[in-house]
């Protein structure tokens, strides 16, 4: 009886996976607005006169205050230390304050005309906004990995994980397959920003939701697992970094996102010059990575957590990403159905990593520490996701610019595809001494993670 009455409410399955679903949704909303600029790189070069360097400069804003303000890192202590419930709301009104100050940008209310420290005033502003809003999407993220660690450790976790993701991939696949024809079917490029708003707003108030689940939670936890629950200290912060596990996690999700992300930025722009897909439907073919990732993330996290083989699963991830690269980079079959195929493949892979990766950073790190240490490893991926779409950018306009007739901007995108191939390269060695350092500490990355 006295078991019963102890039971955590995080051991009703419908419980958690209410949970799951509710802080999901958020990530949703977050992941529409990330992406939703992607597909309307043309209508920007061709209405706001922006340039690809530009449009790189925007893109890289995402990660400025979480790399050089450090402010992923102090969200994860602030995360270890105030709780999912207080971190959780502030990332959602910085999601919302930032898309509201991008949306004023692109919809010429603000810097419409004149420069800011030698750019385009409506893109330093519209790049200001989408800075906060990375520092609120990036700290929700690294808060919701800590609420599926609340709910679901030592039950279905890297299958909770992979869910996650994969709902949150919905909203980058619509991001890519209804961006533009909702732009051109309103009329304005700034359209479908307004639209990521108003869906921001719902997934606040969805967030609310959850922090009365959450408030249940504690309250079912017994005074003994209260107990357990050590304090964050600041010696934590070095403990962490210590951990040569943990570095190798940071940089294989480093080079992994960066060879992927940046890469969906321009992958609309990519399927027009080279697969001379119609701009209208461009964007499709690249909203089939967050679809297959929708099916085959959960597939993935199941099969880790059932069977194991994490760092296996990262090894084969790295090579499926190296093999994609590569053949966007070679001029061969510029046809849509082959782009279509490629696409499917990197579908694959980035479904692996993922799956696999997140799952096992609390297998190497203690969990009062793991809000800190989520908020490294997004820290040190922000640096890709920072540098890799403005160097693309740069690369774009210096090296790749194709003479045209029509008057409208076109590029070989054979460079750009060799470096995201060489960042797989790298991932695929960081993935083998992962491995290696596995076999040596006894992590457990290659056991189930489901508790029997």
């Amino acid at each position: 009886m006295t078991e019963l009455i102890q039971r955590k409410l995080s051991d009703s399955k419908a419980a958690r996976w209410t949970a799951l679903a509710i802080v999901a949704f958020t990530m949703l909303c977050g992941y529409f607005l990330t992406d939703v600029m992607s597909p309307l790189k043309p209508m920007l070069e061709e209405e706001l006169a922006w340039t690809s360097t530009d449009f790189g400069i925007f893109t890289s804003a995402y990660g400025w205050f979480n790399v050089f303000f450090l402010m992923l890192i102090f969200g994860g202590m602030i995360l270890d230390k105030m709780g999912v419930r207080f971190t959780g709301m502030g990332a959602c009104c910085l999601m919302l304050i930032g898309c509201a100050i991008k949306y004023a940008a692109v919809a010429g209310y603000i810097g419409a005309e004149g420069t800011i420290f030698g750019w385009k005033s409506q893109v330093a502003l519209a790049s200001l906004g989408y800075a906060i809003f990375g520092v609120g999407v990036e700290i929700a993220g690294i808060t919701v990995s800590k609420v599926i660690v609340k709910w679901f450790k030592g039950k279905e976790l890297a299958l909770a994980m992979g869910l996650e993701m994969a709902t949150a991939r919905i909203g980058t696949m619509l991001a890519m397959a209804v961006t533009v024809p909702f732009a051109k079917y309103f009329q304005s490029v700034s359209a479908p920003v307004l639209l990521c708003l108003i869906m921001l707003c719902i997934g606040t108030i969805s967030y609310m939701v959850y922090i009365v689940m959450d408030r249940k939670l504690e309250a079912s936890m017994s005074a003994e697992e209260e107990e357990k629950e050590e304090p964050f200290r600041m010696s934590d912060v070095f403990l962490i970094i210590k951990n040569k596990g943990f570095w190798l996690i940071a940089l294989l999700c480093v080079l992994f996102y960066s060879a992927v992300f940046p890469f969906i930025k321009y992958a609309t722009d990519l399927m027009v010059n080279k697969y001379h897909v119609e701009q209208e439907l461009a964007g499709f073919i690249p909203s089939l990575l967050p679809l297959g990732t929708l099916f085959l993330t959960p597939f993935f996290g199941n099969l880790y957590d059932r069977k194991g083989k994490g760092a296996t699963i990262m090894i084969i991830g790295a090579v499926m990403l190296i093999g994609v690269h590569l053949l966007f980079a070679l001029p061969i079959l510029n046809e849509w159905w082959f782009a279509t195929l490629v696409m499917i493949v990197l579908g694959i892979a980035f479904s692996l990593v993922p799956s696999a990766m997140w799952p096992s950073v609390p297998k190497i790190i203690p969990e009062k520490q793991l809000g800190t240490a989520y908020a490294l490893i997004f820290w040190v991926q922000n640096w890709g996701l920072m540098g890799v779409p403005a160097l693309i950018g740069w690369v774009l306009d210096t090296y790749c610019k194709l003479d045209t007739t029509n008057g409208g901007p076109a590029y070989d995108y054979t460079l750009p595809m060799i470096i995201f191939c060489c960042f797989g390269i790298v991932a695929l060695f960081i993935a083998v001494m992962l491995k290696r350092e596995d076999k040596k500490k006894g992590y457990g990355l290659e056991l189930p993670n489901i508790k029997q």
